[in-house]
């Protein structure tokens, strides 16, 4: 079973902590708070005081076991680049380092995490790139400077080939996948009143040049942030 530590019970420590332990991860929750440990004891498998600045005191719990140890240290940042020195020298496989600015990032990368991220910054992104464009319904930032998007096909692409509509070349976009949305239709009965019967989605998942794109269809899209960006908001 996979096991990961998570230092610091914040907001995010707290809720990153929960879903892990929620999908079978073996979780280790370490903050020097007692009120907050006892508060996630009874969600994860061990819950402890300590405080992460202390090499003896993660030393102690094994902490170099651990297949991933993320610093969620919130306003300390000291105390959380003191952390991610000791993870290193304790020899911790892989770090992951949540950052509250670009400066601290690149400061945590300097240090040795091995990967860092801004949540709030990443949310917001996501969030003003929904709002500038009302057709994206889901936005998942994928490795730097790109996303995945699930958007609903412009009326102008409706009716016209994958083929004529070029989106690799006239619009710098992948394709992935097309989901058609459900159409009701009548349940057989005698009941006039009967509600109708969903019918499930249709996927296309490997799209052909042929493929024509209809109303309503949902488009998968990758591509760079600019690429995304400049997507029809009709």
């Amino acid at each position: 079973m996979r096991r990961i530590a998570v230092i610091g019970l914040g907001r995010f420590g707290m809720a990153l902590a929960r879903n892990l332990a929620r999908l079978g991860v073996q979780v280790i929750a370490i903050d020097r708070n007692m009120q907050l440990v006892n508060e996630i004891k009874d969600d994860v498998d061990l819950a402890v005081r300590l405080d992460s600045t202390d090499l003896a005191a993660l030393d102690a719990q094994d902490i170099d076991k651990v297949d991933v140890c993320v610093v969620a240290v919130g306003e300390n940042f000291e105390a959380a680049l003191l952390t991610t020195v000791i993870l290193r020298k304790l020899g911790v496989p892989r770090i992951i380092c949540r950052a509250q600015t670009q400066f601290h990032a690149e400061i945590f990368t300097q240090i040795g995490a091995d990967e860092v991220i801004q949540p709030e910054t990443s949310a917001g992104e996501q969030m003003a790139r929904r709002l500038a464009n009302p057709r994206l319904t889901d936005v998942i930032d994928l490795a730097e400077g790109y996303s995945l998007v699930e958007t609903e096909a412009p009326p102008s692409w409706c009716g016209i080939s994958l083929m004529e509509l070029g989106l690799r070349t006239k619009f710098e976009i992948n394709l992935v996948t097309i989901k058609r949305r459900a159409v009701s239709t009548a349940t057989v009965s005698n009941d006039e009143d009967a509600a109708p019967t969903p019918v499930p989605p249709e996927i296309v998942s490997v799209p052909r040049p042929d493929d024509l794109l209809q109303e309503g269809d949902l488009l998968m899209l990758v591509g760079s942030h600019e690429a995304i960006d400049r997507l029809p908001r009709e």
